[in-house]
């Protein structure tokens, strides 16, 4: 059972208009990562107060705090980082959701020409912080989603598998993308065997192998791409899957601080992926 979410920011900075996109196209749910071209972690308390009185209004709940968390140096001093992600659990209580999507560090002094042969140096400061975070997520009923996002440790299918396997946490889950692991020239199937056991939440997004590097400047509609979305998605029916799959197709664009798919794409996007549930024997909640 997969019940349909969105970094509706993808849509729109204005979140009226994300609503309204959302609504036509029959997604009930946001992973909230930004409004006004401002970061969630960086809205004041009178924004969030908004946001939230505009999606109860109009019955839009929240799958997931969409938090850069993670996306810095892993030699960045800790406890300032640490501070950003307490405001995160705190948005948790405030927003009504047990969810923050979480990263594994980048490389040290963020660089990029980092040679990833290089990350067992680095490890245990990872695995140190992801665990001290799943810590204070498992006191506040909180779980975090790892994304296997593109330079950070957990990059690999082998890395991500470490960093949740090691912290052994039921506060720190997997963000399963498709798409990510196709950009870095990762193999997605490799991808989804090796951490389908500490999967519960699915980005839905496709891209060709390479991505920028290789010329593939946008994302993919799911399954037209070299992702093997369904691959991932029959698996997890297969295991009696239930949760939510994110929309995030970056058909657009997309960078590390996000991507843009528009009004417009966005609810071909939706349509195609519930193709894909439907071929695969999924069910949408």
């Amino acid at each position: 059972m997969f019940t349909l979410s969105a970094f509706a920011d993808e849509i729109s900075p204005d979140p009226r208009e994300q609503v309204a996109v959302l609504k036509a196209s029959r997604v009930r749910f946001i992973e909230f990562r930004s409004i006004h071209k401002t970061n969630v972690l960086s809205l004041t308390d009178d924004q969030i107060r908004e946001f939230k009185a505009l999606i109860d209004g109009e019955g839009i709940g929240l799958s997931a705090i969409g938090s850069p968390i993670g996306k810095v140096a892993v030699d960045a001093p800790f406890e300032p980082h640490l501070d950003k992600f307490k405001r995160a659990i705190e948005l948790c209580g405030v927003l009504g959701t047990r969810g923050v999507r979480v990263f594994s560090y980048y490389p040290p002094g963020n660089d990029p020409n980092f040679d990833p042969a290089n990350w067992p140096a680095h490890r245990a400061e990872v695995i140190r912080r992801m665990g001290v975070m799943a810590e204070i997520a498992a006191q506040n009923n909180v779980v975090l989603f790892h994304e296997n996002e593109h330079r950070i440790y957990g990059d690999s299918p082998d890395r991500v598998a470490d960093i949740l396997g090691t912290v052994n946490s039921p506060a720190l889950r997997a963000a399963y993308d498709a798409a990510n692991y196709t950009y870095g020239n990762f193999d997605p199937v490799e991808g989804w065997e090796k951490t389908k056991a500490y999967t519960s939440h699915f980005h839905i997004k496709d891209w060709k192998r390479g991505g920028h590097a290789a010329g593939h400047e946008y994302g993919v509609i799911a399954g037209t791409g070299d992702g093997n979305v369904a691959h991932s998605i029959r698996g997890a029916v297969a295991m009696g899957y239930k949760g939510f799959a994110v929309m995030e197709p970056h058909l657009r664009g997309g960078g590390p601080t996000g991507g843009i798919t528009g009004p417009d794409l966005f609810p071909y996007a939706t349509d195609a992926f519930r193709a894909v549930l439907r071929d695969c024997g999924g069910a949408e909640g």
